[in-house]
């Protein structure tokens, strides 16, 4: 009887030995199951939203840094002292703040507005050079009456073209030994000369005063142009048009001088 029963003890342990590793697997099977499932698949997905964002404000500057030299169309060159934040009817606005020394003047500019008014960056030395070379050309004056020559000048002034300013330099221009220019001649032909020699003092980093004998310099090169051939007479369309020798008798003068006259 005593071996029986040890016989019976013996075979249950063989059991319990045997069944065990069975079931033992089984729980770090279903405990390594359960992390993969609650692991967060997106937790990384966000992070590409504040590039986004900043790739937004520097397509929105156009490039335009603080402290840097810029020419605003209608005033010249400008320099921007900062880049700030203004709440505008609840939502944020970000602005240049841009300073214009000569002028005793500061102007706030949307950055997503810089490329509507035309702000841009200073003229490379190449077209500054192209810009001084012009100033050496013969003067090219229309055959229309003063006024519309004087929006058309003023245009240019304010179209923020370096180029295009050299031009009415150059027009406007009058010698010593030429006849003196009109009041309102005078008024744009100074307005020109500002705004270039600001720009050309900035990119050469010289000052005002140095740009504006450079130009003067240039100027002197030009052709040399007719004494007046009319009299004195009204201060604006028979000044103006007689004081030049050189001019644009193009087929598209002829037609605006008739439009005028009708």
């Amino acid at each position: 009887m005593q071996h029986k029963s040890a016989a019976k003890t013996a075979a249950k342990a063989t059991v319990a030995k045997t069944t065990a590793p069975k079931v033992a697997p089984k729980a770090p099977v279903k405990a390594a199951a359960k992390p993969a499932a609650t692991k967060p698949a997106v937790a990384a997905k966000p992070a590409p939203a504040p590039k986004a964002e900043e790739k937004k404000v520097v397509t929105q500057r156009q490039g335009f840094k603080a402290n840097e030299f810029v020419v605003y169309p209608a005033h010249g060159v400008g320099q921007i002292l900062a880049i700030e934040e203004q709440e505008i009817a609840g939502a944020k606005l970000e602005l240049f703040v841009i300073n214009f020394i000569k002028d005793k003047m500061t102007l706030r500019v949307p950055t997503a507005k810089v490329a509507n008014v035309g702000m841009r960056k200073l003229s490379d030395p190449a077209l500054v050079k192209k810009a001084l070379e012009t100033l050496k050309g013969r003067a090219r004056v229309k055959r229309t009456m003063w006024s519309r020559r004087a929006q058309e000048y003023e245009a240019k002034i304010n179209s923020g073209d370096i180029v295009a300013i050299a031009e009415v330099v150059r027009d406007l221009y009058r010698s010593e030994s030429q006849p003196e220019q009109s009041y309102s001649e005078r008024q744009l032909y100074e307005a020109a000369l500002d705004r270039l020699s600001r720009e050309i003092a900035v990119v050469q980093h010289s000052t005002e005063t140095e740009a504006v004998k450079e130009i003067e310099s240039q100027l002197a090169k030009s052709p040399r142009r007719g004494a007046a051939k009319a009299e004195a007479g009204a201060e604006g369309e028979a000044d103006a048009e007689g004081d030049i020798e050189d001019i644009d008798d193009s087929d598209g003068d002829d037609t605006a001088v008739a439009d005028e006259a009708a």
